[in-house]
């Protein structure tokens, strides 16, 4: 009976390497901070205290739920912010998803923990996909451009060209410095659209810099 327990979670743990494997080649791939190693980790430490917490004096599933917030400090580490946007969200959601297969091989439900990994493998590689169609359609895109002098018809004139273009802008923040002025606009319309704006802005001179 123990040779049997024991055998078990030595496949749970060759299980939840396998499908943190799949789900961080496809990271790797991509060249995220959070990889191979890291994703394969992060299942395999889950179905250890997952085994733990299930063999442990009175079957304790206090070890089990904590993986959940430790998992949450580690997902907070790979999200940071610029002034603008927020990156590494989608990091640290597959950071969560990984934790919870590598639960779910824990306690031996190895096949189910397969179709989640399958699942989550196709959510990042198909619906990426979905999203470039729907960003080729129309998007927001955030503009911060400094402008060489603080002469607030350069800015007018922008947002001229910008209306040429078949574009909307919106004014969400204007700053003056002693360098010039600055200002940060999220503008809407196809994306066609935007990338040929940007390229037109990249020739302006009274634009110094933009991102």
């Amino acid at each position: 009976m123990d040779f049997s327990i024991q055998l078990g979670d030595i496949i749970s743990m060759v299980m939840s390497v396998i499908c943190g494997g799949i789900i961080g080649f496809e990271r790797e791939y991509k060249n995220k901070s959070t990889g191979f190693r890291t994703i394969v980790l992060i299942t395999l430490g889950s179905t250890i205290f997952t085994i733990v917490s299930r063999h442990g004096a009175g079957a304790d599933d206090r070890i089990s739920a904590n993986i959940i917030t430790g998992i949450g400090f580690i997902g907070a580490g790979v999200i940071f912010k610029d002034r603008m946007s927020v990156m590494g969200l989608t990091t640290a959601a597959v950071i969560w998803t990984a934790a919870a297969i590598g639960m779910t091989t824990g306690i031996g439900y190895h096949s189910l923990a397969f179709v989640f990994t399958i699942i989550t493998l196709a959510i990042l590689v198909l619906v990426e996909k979905v999203e470039a169609r729907i960003g080729n359609m129309k998007r927001n895109k955030i503009y911060s451009v400094n402008f060489n002098s603080s002469d607030i018809t350069q800015l007018n004139t922008l947002e001229e060209i910008i209306g040429k273009h078949g574009l909307k802008s919106k004014r969400l923040e204007l700053y003056k410095s002693p360098d010039g002025l600055s200002v940060i606009l999220q503008i809407t319309g196809v994306k066609k659209n935007v990338d040929q704006l940007s390229e037109e802005m990249v020739n302006m001179r009274h634009i110094k810099d933009f991102h």
